[in-house]
């Protein structure tokens, strides 16, 4: 029998209201030690989706004032008796009102220990379980939109439908191999091809799909390069949308990185600032200038501006070579004033041009899209469901070589026996990706991840 558990489901702070979650087998004789009902009925009395008004005490000292909710198993979020204890929010009271239930035989729950309670009764699937963090963590609405998709079942239901034509696959295999007298029909090696490539694409489409979810959701590294004096700082301002950064006419204003979180659209971008590249003796000057280089090679998205006012520099010209094949964004900066800069050869060197002014904003969408293009969002839909974690993507991941490692065999000539075995590796992979076939370390792995009430 598993022990009954209570936390604080609120973020710890001031607030109008804070809730403490108990669950488990005896949550309502728990909550009926701490709680008097203004009717006079007991917690254990009430129905399930019922509230009660009353008081909270400890050993008869009035607490607080509070609704106490009773959801009863299994129709709750844990599958378990669970009561929501709502009370005035702040951090005497709720850990007080939490010390009492403790007190009273809860034990302090887990890290997610609710949410894996959810899952170990069936409430919800391995995906559907973690899509609930991504909820909690989601900073914009793409990222939104995907974890609900996921908490929905919309990923579970699209990798059920892959393992279906998997498990068709290896059940005609199997009997066609195991059965050699019952009229069975004959595989046919061109009806199979097609199956697994259908089954091949689908992973594919979700593998590839996976770096621009994670874009949604956990943002992009991305640094603001350049020679002095091109706008950067200014740039950094209008998409901060409040001066984070010292603009002056002056060249090598900015001698340090600064960074910012923003959201450009729907995508995060952890956004650098950083000193204009070029040589200088000044020795505070070129710690910035080396720093500035250094980030191109770790940054997942470089900003590159140029001044579109000026013929290019050899700054400049340097700057289009470093960043050959890397992930950038040419930024023609200053477009309301007479265009002196040869635009082509930036557009030669760099597949994503844009044309802005930071100074009035104009061209910022232009930004956006052009964003979207690089990191694979402009086409992503977030409500198809789409993988959220390393764990599922390594899963994908196993799932599609299984296959491909499959076509390879049959191609090659290769037993029936061998291929039957390889779909069977692939749909394992599938079971372990939605949790119907995991082990206890990697549940506990996914739910030591999850803050402590969810």
């Amino acid at each position: 029998m598993e022990h009954t558990i209570a936390a604080i489901s609120t973020p710890i702070g001031h607030g109008g209201i804070g809730i403490i979650r108990i669950s488990g087998e005896n949550a309502l004789s728990i909550a009926d030690s701490v709680f008097e009902s203004v009717s006079g009925k007991k917690i254990t009395e009430m129905r399930g989706y019922t509230a009660s008004l009353g008081k909270i005490s400890d050993n008869g000292e009035h607490i607080d004032e509070a609704v106490v909710l009773v959801f009863r198993a299994p129709h709750s979020y844990t599958g378990e008796d669970v009561v929501e204890i709502s009370c005035h929010g702040g951090i005497y009271i709720t850990k007080k009102i939490l010390r009492a239930v403790l007190g009273k035989g809860a034990k302090p729950a887990e890290p997610g220990e609710f949410t894996k309670r959810a899952f170990l009764n069936g409430k919800m699937g391995l995906t559907e379980a973690e899509s609930v963090m991504d909820i909690i963590s989601a900073v914009g609405d793409q990222s939104a939109r995907a974890a609900l998709s996921v908490m929905e079942g919309n990923l579970r239901k699209r990798i059920d439908k892959v393992r279906e034509i998997l498990i068709d696959i290896a059940a005609h295999l199997s009997a066609w191999a195991d059965y050699p007298e019952e009229e069975i029909p004959d595989v046919d090696e061109g009806a199979l091809n097609e199956k697994l490539e259908i089954v091949k694409a689908e992973l594919n489409f979700l593998i590839n799909s996976y770096d621009a979810g994670k874009v949604i959701r956990e943002g992009m590294d991305t640094v603001i390069v350049g020679r002095p004096n091109v706008g950067k700082s200014t740039l950094m301002n209008l998409l901060s949308g409040f001066d984070r950064s010292i603009v002056t006419d002056i060249p090598g204003t900015t001698r340090d990185i600064v960074e910012e979180t923003i959201m450009l659209g729907d995508i995060p971008l952890r956004l650098s600032d950083t000193a204009g590249i070029h040589s200088t003796d000044d020795p505070v000057e070129s710690i910035g200038v080396k720093r500035a280089k250094d980030r191109l090679s770790s940054a997942g998205l470089i900003f590159a501006v140029f001044d579109a006012s000026m013929p290019l520099s050899e700054e400049d010209m340097e700057l289009l070579d470093l960043l050959k094949n890397a992930p950038a964004v040419a930024i023609v900066n200053k477009t309301d004033l007479e265009s002196r800069i040869d635009s082509n050869l930036i557009k030669n060197k760099i597949k994503h041009t844009v044309f802005i002014s930071a100074k009035t904003g104009m061209g910022a969408e232009e930004l956006k899209r052009e964003v979207g293009e690089i990191v694979g969002t402009s086409n992503l839909d977030p409500s198809q469901g789409i993988l959220a974690t390393e764990r599922q993507f390594g899963a994908a991941q196993a799932a599609l070589r299984s296959v491909e490692e499959s076509l390879a065999a049959i191609k090659a000539g290769i037993t029936l026996d061998a291929v039957t075995v390889l779909i069977e590796d692939s749909i394992n992979s599938l079971l372990e990706l939605t949790g119907e076939r995991v082990t206890e370390a990697v549940v506990d792995k996914v739910f030591s991840h999850f803050c402590v009430g969810k």
